[in-house]
């Protein structure tokens, strides 16, 4: 028998120190008030703290870290629903443990950080940034000394072949550019041959790529990916950009390509520590652009992730498994299934 109404909750980063929503629109109108009744947390904690899940059947996760402890006394918590596809602040076993399904908006961010990397990727060959200070620092004359260079017979080399990844091979595909490179244990050549593009090992593709751009996630597996070792392996005129997360690349490593010019130049969206407190190192360097992990923020990204996170809920509450799931074995734990009867139609 299912409860009359399914409880979803907000983290309340999606709301300033007012109470206002942060965000026009983040999709909430995909819950029926007559099925689902929309709370929001009262405080924001950088780890949530275990009574706040309490009176929650699905809890939409905006920034907080969702640990072991978070999840202590999560009895009636049936899901998590992460806004984005990065889920590295989500402890996926502790989760599984509490009988806890972990989804993300699979799919909403694709087209939203795929143009953002082909924004990135045309601003660093066409030293927007330095043409730009040029004229407001009244030096006309120095144009000559940043003439740029065009995607056309370029290379692009992709690490990881999700949907991000095959978004912006689809988005180049009208830029003249050779056949894309792509980098993903779980790809095959057939997959990647479908979108034109070849399955190279790591080394290859760090050779070869005039653009190497990062759309995997951060897990044990991909920490460090890219270290000294792979960045030596660039070619001084190629660009490194990272949409992804900061873990994932060295960023000491990275500086010193950077600094030693072994490369050309990198777009960066996501750092090790965040937030920064302080003006990274890469700052001082003209050849580097910027961002607070929000690049891809659109009107549209936050609308589309928000109607992804609450269709999972709506599929939860009329049965179904939400897509995005990451932890699909928690669908046979005994826990789990008796905290879904109770809240599904």
């Amino acid at each position: 028998m299912s409860k009359t109404q399914f409880r979803v909750a907000l983290t309340a980063d999606f709301y300033d120190s007012a109470g206002v929503a942060r965000y026009r629109d983040i999709g909430l109108d995909r819950l029926d008030s007559n099925r689902f009744r929309v709370s929001r947390f009262d405080t924001h904690r950088p780890e949530i703290e275990p009574e706040q899940f309490a009176g929650a059947d699905g809890v939409i996760v905006l920034t907080p870290r969702v640990t072991a402890r978070s999840l202590s006394a999560a009895d009636e918590l049936l899901a998590i629903g992460r806004f984005g596809v990065g889920y590295d602040t989500v402890d996926v076993a502790a989760c599984t443990a509490a009988d806890v399904l972990l989804f993300i908006t699979a799919g909403a961010v694709d087209r939203p950080v795929a143009e953002a990397t082909v924004a990135w990727m045309l601003a660093l060959t066409h030293h927007i940034r330095m043409k730009d200070r040029l004229v407001r620092e009244a030096r006309w004359d120095d144009r000559s000394q940043y003439m740029g260079c065009e995607l056309r017979g370029r290379t692009l080399g992709v690490i990881g072949f999700g949907g991000i990844g095959r978004a912006v091979i689809s988005l180049l595909g009208g830029f003249g550019m050779n056949p894309p490179l792509v980098y993903d244990p779980f790809a095959t050549a057939e997959q990647t041959a479908a979108m034109g593009a070849r399955l190279v090992p790591l080394d290859e593709l760090l050779r070869e790529a005039d653009f190497v751009s990062l759309h995997c996630p951060l897990t044990d597996a991909t920490r460090d990916l890219i270290g000294r070792r792979e960045l030596a392996l660039m070619k001084p005129s190629s660009y490194f950009l990272n949409t992804a997360r900061g873990g994932i690349v060295n960023e000491e490593a990275l500086l010193e390509a950077l600094l030693e010019k072994r490369i050309a130049g990198a777009a960066l969206d996501c750092f090790d520590n965040e937030p920064l407190r302080a003006a990274p190192s890469f700052a001082a360097l003209d050849n580097v652009l910027l961002a607070p992990h929000c690049i891809a923020w659109t009107e549209e990204l936050f609308r589309d992730i928000g109607r992804t996170a609450c269709q999972g809920m709506i599929d939860l509450c009329e049965g179904r498994r939400p897509r995005g799931s990451i932890n699909p074995e928690v669908f046979d734990r005994p826990g789990f299934q008796r905290k879904w009867e109770r809240v599904r139609g």
